[in-house]
């Protein structure tokens, strides 16, 4: 028994010394990083010596690993996810921050062809109209997603390779930003390469800064839209209703618009296309909540757009149910 004990107690404490994450040498002594300095000399004409420098500055975040890990909590049911998002206080602060943006949302839908509402209800979920917008340092987040994270490395060096450019021409503290703890930035969450391709100098005082100026994030968010696709006056999302058998082989997860709506039809799916042009296709949409009957959708092009912002259909739903609900309030 007392050699049981003393075995037990030595798992445990190896047990919780694995849990811990292995200790982690400096940035600049390590060679992926070292490599990285000279990629950043050799495109772009850093200085090594100021990279080094702020490398050593930046931290190893174990929690930065553990937030960026798929778990129950970032997988809720449809009906739990929608009530985070689609609620009255966030239906109330989005009246508000469109009466104060009220010319910029107009002008955006105007040029961009993308509904005030849905701009506002994508800064709304992202931030909650600017007041949310990350704790983390970006250069922690970054550096510890493209050094620590085999499995995202690649890509997170792409966004830290942004994110040193974006600084530089911005002329900001590359150590002093803080934003989401995969490294997104301002009222919209932009990651990095997105900021630089996409955000917009909206309030026109010579810089994009979607830090804090809600003109460039409404102009940005609109562009980002516009660009990969969305289409002026068509709605994002319809209604469905299911029966029979048919429509299980079109309830496959997948987001992109590739059916006809009247092979849907055909497949026992029932939906109004008011609105909706002829030639229009659509992805069905199932929103799980367990112990109850599924909800449908049918997304549409502008659907499988909200998606490039964000990759999830629970996100795309949640947007244009909030744009509808900040629509519907605001009519007199």
């Amino acid at each position: 028994m007392k050699r049981l004990a003393v075995l037990l107690v030595a798992f445990v404490l190896c047990g919780a010394a694995c849990a811990r994450p292995p200790a982690q040498a400096p940035y600049p002594e390590r060679a992926q990083v070292r490599a990285f300095i000279r990629q950043m000399v050799e495109r772009h004409g850093f200085n090594a010596k100021a990279l080094r420098d702020l490398f050593a500055q930046a931290r190893f975040l174990p929690a930065v690993l553990a937030a960026m890990q798929p778990g129950p909590a970032q997988h809720p049911s449809w009906e739990d996810y929608r009530a985070m998002f689609v609620n009255e206080r966030r239906i109330g602060q989005g009246l508000g921050f469109w009466e104060v943006n009220r010319a910029a949302l107009a002008r955006a839908q105007r040029l961009y062809g993308v509904p005030a509402q849905v701009i506002v209800a994508i800064i709304g979920i992202e931030t909650f109209y600017g007041r949310q917008t990350g704790r983390w340092r970006v250069i922690d987040a970054l550096s510890t997603l493209a050094f620590d994270d085999p499995r995202r490395a690649r890509y997170f060096r792409g966004e830290l390779e942004s994110y040193l450019l974006f600084a530089r021409a911005a002329g900001l503290d590359a150590l002093a930003l803080r934003g989401s703890p995969a490294g997104a930035i301002g009222l919209p969450q932009f990651m990095p390469r997105t900021y630089r391709e996409y955000a917009v100098d909206f309030d026109g005082d010579g810089k994009a800064d979607l830090l804090d100026s809600a003109a460039d994030a409404i102009g940005s968010v609109a562009n980002f839209l516009r660009a990969h696709g969305w289409r002026r006056g068509e709605p994002a999302d319809l209604d469905a209703s299911v029966s029979g058998d048919g429509y299980w082989a079109y309830a496959d997860g997948g987001v992109q618009p590739r059916y006809t709506l009247a092979e849907l039809a055909q497949a026992g799916i029932a939906f109004s296309a008011a609105g909706v042009p002829a030639d229009a296709r659509a992805a069905l949409i199932e929103l799980e909540t367990p112990d109850r009957p599924s909800e449908y959708r049918l997304g549409l092009n502008n659907f499988y757009v909200l998606t490039r912002y964000n990759r999830s259909s629970f996100y795309a739903c949640a947007v244009s149910d909030l744009a509808a609900a900040l629509r519907a309030a605001r009519r007199p």
